[in-house]
């Protein structure tokens, strides 16, 4: 429902990350940084002017949605699929690392064994819709790394859940749940399958009639993202996954180019228009802070995990295909920021901890209150530095090839 508060919160968030966002922009950085420390200014973390409420939530929801729509939209499918080993590489360097790390942190700070698992896990997820956003805003969305942080990104995602549903078992029975593990597998197989009948076969056919009058290309664009984010939930994968297939199927190849464009427009300009400064800004309003120093330490040390083991997994990753070793520091540090995914991952971890541990079937729960925190504060932080670093590579690597396609692309952004 809309109300008097929910339109001044808006109108907050919105000035404040506008301004905000044109001075990072002025000084060469990214207008995400601005929008996070809009919400760290104005939500709970500093001033509390603006508080969390289910319908932020939902439009910051509906922003990484359509974003991702938009991002789908950009990419070729055909040079996704030709950079599909480089992206399997990268992100299984990129997960399994940051994995290790962030255990061997929660353990060595007095974490139990699935205390210091689900840490790890939290650790090691990248979230897609922060990387296409800030490839976005450096023009190298399009180039070949873009296409390769993307896919990596997805596959990522995608050994999320199956890592996820595979601790939980364990931390459950005490054993894999190989049947529910395989479960999860097949309905993820399943789910790409039909995806892809359905955007070969079947989304050609409808886009031949299409039309833009009275918006009905953009309400046909909406219902093919919307029925493909619902397939992925059933799937067990997270809408945007969904949301960017659809954008992949709908190419320019199967309409006529003014619909396409027009489709393409109102997707940017409502994403990155309205709705990701919402979603950006309701990223800081997750922050707490523990006067504390042992919490102080352990979250310092589980950002450096997370950075150092991200950047050096991806880059590792790259390297054993490419061997490019600045192309391989742009892929790591391009994949090094976080988001939602991981705080949607831990919220689950603990709702089900404690439902176990009110059944009496645990007495520890997965993860403590200051372990959410430091992994909230860890998504925060590398969040923040993920256009900067990134930016940073690109300028280094581009010093010693200016031919490059990214390189041309970045100047002329």
């Amino acid at each position: 429902m809309i109300t008097p508060e929910l339109i001044i919160s808006l109108l907050l968030i919105l000035a404040a990350a506008w301004a905000l966002g044109s001075v990072f922009v002025r000084f060469g950085m990214p207008a995400i940084m601005g929008e996070l420390l809009a919400g760290v200014l104005l939500g709970p973390p500093i001033l509390g002017i603006v508080t969390p409420s289910p319908a932020i939530e939902l439009l910051a929801e509906f922003g990484i949605f359509f974003v991702m729509f938009y991002t789908g939209l950009e990419l070729d499918p055909k040079e996704l699929l030709d950079n599909l080993w480089p992206s399997l590489f990268v992100a299984v360097g990129g997960f399994v690392l940051p994995f290790a790390l962030g255990y061997l942190t929660a353990k060595a700070f007095g974490g139990t064994l699935y205390q210091s698992l689900f840490v790890g896990m939290g650790v090691s997820i990248t979230a897609i819709a922060v990387q296409s956003i800030i490839l976005h805003s450096m023009r190298i969305n399009r180039t070949n790394i873009g296409h390769i942080i993307v896919g990596a990104a997805i596959v990522d995602d995608i050994f999320a859940l199956i890592a996820l549903s595979a601790l939980l078992g364990l931390a459950r029975t005490g054993t894999v749940q190989v049947i529910e593990v395989s479960g999860i597998f097949l309905k993820v197989v399943a789910f790409f399958g039909v995806t892809i009948l359905l955007g070969h076969f079947v989304l050609p056919k409808l886009t031949r009639r299409l039309h833009d009058r009275e918006g009905k290309a953009f309400t046909f664009a909406i219902a093919s993202a919307l029925i493909m984010a619902y397939l992925a939930e059933l799937a067990g994968l997270h809408l945007i996954i969904g949301a960017f297939l659809a954008g992949q199927f709908l190419r320019k190849e199967i309409m006529d180019h003014k619909i396409y464009d027009a489709i393409k427009d109102r997707f940017f300009g409502i994403s990155y228009g309205f709705l990701v400064p919402i979603f950006f800004a309701s990223l800081s309003f997750h922050l707490k802070f523990y006067m504390d120093w042992s919490f102080v330490l352990f979250t310092g040390v589980l950002i450096l995990s997370a950075a150092v083991g991200k950047v050096l997994g991806c880059g590792l990753g790259y390297s054993v295909l490419r061997r490019n070793f600045r192309e391989a520091a742009i892929v790591g540090f391009g994949m090094n920021g976080r988001g939602a995914v991981e705080l949607v991952v831990a919220s689950v971890v603990i709702n089900i901890s404690d439902e176990l541990i009110a059944a009496g079937a645990i007495s520890e729960p997965f993860l403590t209150g200051g372990q959410f925190s430091a992994l909230v504060l860890m998504a925060f932080i590398t969040t923040m530095i993920a256009p900067i670093s990134l930016k940073w590579s690109v300028m280094r690597a581009c010093r010693s090839d200016e031919e490059a396609p990214f390189c041309r692309l970045w100047e002329e952004g």
